[in-house]
């Protein structure tokens, strides 16, 4: 949680300075007086003026994961890059983009599944309530599961045509995942998976042949 000291002649006044030099709004920061105006003996002796106020900022379920990232690419020298969050209903999804952050993706999505796998590992150490946080960089994701979708189409009507089962090459489990919901309603084919991590593989096999059992990643 980022925090920030202030002095003013009131609370309201060091609150006020604290959010001008920081940028943050009141409805997402707390409060902490460190210490208050006082009078003094007297009247004068000893009177202190200000008052000292730590404002810290409330984190947000985005903060984290954004913070790490940004902070990940300044160390790797990839900078300029934009990393921003939404919070989906059942996650958050963290985007990168810039012209180097394509680095961190790797041969089919390697070092991003990594990259993604240590993210949510920070954060849950962090928060345990937090949710699940996917991480994608320059489209990477979409434009994945669009050509997992074709491919897992035509070979599905391999599959179909020639009455033989078809075995994909080794991929990660997010991969095999689009494979089988891509596939999840085809009529002519059912989908298992074989092996063992790291060479874990779709199979499609047609309906009625030895292998009926659907979709297990």
């Amino acid at each position: 949680m980022k925090s920030v000291q202030a002095e003013g002649r009131s609370v309201e006044e060091a609150v006020r300075q604290a959010l001008a030099e920081t940028g943050w709004a009141e409805d997402e920061v707390e409060v902490e007086v460190l210490s208050d105006a006082t009078t003094g003996v007297l009247g004068w002796f000893g009177r202190r003026r200000t008052v000292v106020v730590r404002v810290r900022q409330r984190e947000q379920e985005a903060e984290g994961p954004v913070a790490f990232l940004r902070e990940l690419v300044r160390l790797l020298g990839l900078g300029p890059a934009s990393v921003r969050a939404r919070e989906m209903s059942d996650h958050v999804l963290v985007e990168l983009s810039g012209p180097e952050v394509g680095l961190l993706i790797g041969r089919r999505g390697a070092v991003l599944e990594s990259l993604q796998t240590v993210v949510g590992a920070v954060v849950a150490r962090r928060s345990p309530e937090h949710k699940r946080v996917i991480v994608d960089i320059e489209g990477y994701r979409r434009k994945r599961q669009a050509t997992l979708e074709r491919l897992a189409a035509r070979l599905a009507e391999r599959a179909h045509r020639t009455g033989a089962r078809v075995m994909l090459e080794p991929m990660s489990a997010a991969d095999r995942r689009i494979i089988h919901l891509a596939l999840r309603d085809n009529p002519f084919v059912t989908t298992h998976s074989e092996g063992e991590e790291p060479r874990r593989r779709v199979v499609i096999s047609p309906r009625g042949g030895p292998r009926g059992r659907q979709g297990r990643a």
